[in-house]
């Protein structure tokens, strides 16, 4: 499905990501994990096409992401849940999950889409005319995830859903995550919380200043003496 080969990304003349090589089988959840400042961030970007592709390449289903304009990668199957949100929040919670329905075969399908989103979040339901930005932390990440679902994704992009939420909101959106992954979509979640992470992933990859250093399956990885220290704090 995602095929990632030796992908360079940059901020102007500073790389943040080299030769960085991943990829993501259909309906698989893939994580990446690493220290902040890792360029978890700057990857996710750039497969969203946010950020420019220096070198290598990303491609979906053998087609070039660098070739396909942003507002039209969401045509082919991608939906991102950005780091931090960015929900508009002077509107409603169900103008913001509207916004998702951007490309038209999901617009078509927007009141089967809607119901799916409130079934996952229920609080969703009861909240969706009160304004986005007058919501809990853990309630915006419940919009910014149904967002992402109003796309019909294929593949879903996730950076850092658990930054800044309190522990028993994290387990509810890690549960999310794990039904949205049975229900056949394919997820690749950028993440600091590797516990968590390795809970629900079959594989995964662990980026250090720009680059892989590791990859396997998540049990594989925690045998790691070195990620073990360094990640889950045992000796």
């Amino acid at each position: 499905m995602l095929e990632i080969e030796r992908l360079e990304v940059a901020h102007g003349d500073a790389v943040a990501v080299w030769d960085v090589s991943l990829r993501v089988g259909d309906r698989e959840l893939v994580t990446v994990v690493g220290p902040n400042g890792a360029g978890k961030t700057t990857l996710i970007d750039a497969l969203a096409g946010l950020l420019p592709i220096r070198s290598g390449s990303a491609r979906l289903d053998g087609r070039d992401l660098a070739s396909v304009a942003p507002h039209d990668l969401c045509r082919l199957g991608i939906a991102l849940v950005p780091e931090g949100r960015r929900l508009f929040p002077a509107m409603t919670v169900e103008e913001n999950l509207e916004i998702g329905c951007y490309a038209p075969p999901a617009r078509k399908l927007r009141g089967r889409s809607l119901e799916r989103v409130y079934a996952i979040f229920p609080l969703l339901r009861e909240r969706r005319q009160q304004l986005a930005g007058s919501l809990s932390g853990g309630q915006q990440q419940m919009v910014a995830i149904g967002r992402a679902l109003m796309a019909m994704p294929r593949l879903l992009l996730l950076d850092e859903p658990s930054l800044g939420l309190a522990p028993h909101v994290v387990d509810q959106v890690f549960e999310v995550i794990a039904g949205i992954h049975a229900d056949g979509v394919a997820v690749l979640l950028v993440e600091q919380n590797i516990v968590q992470a390795f809970a629900i992933a079959a594989r995964g990859y662990v980026l250090e200043q720009g680059r892989i250093v590791a990859e396997g399956t998540p049990a594989a990885l925690a045998r790691d003496a070195r990620i073990r220290e360094a990640y889950l704090g045992q000796q």
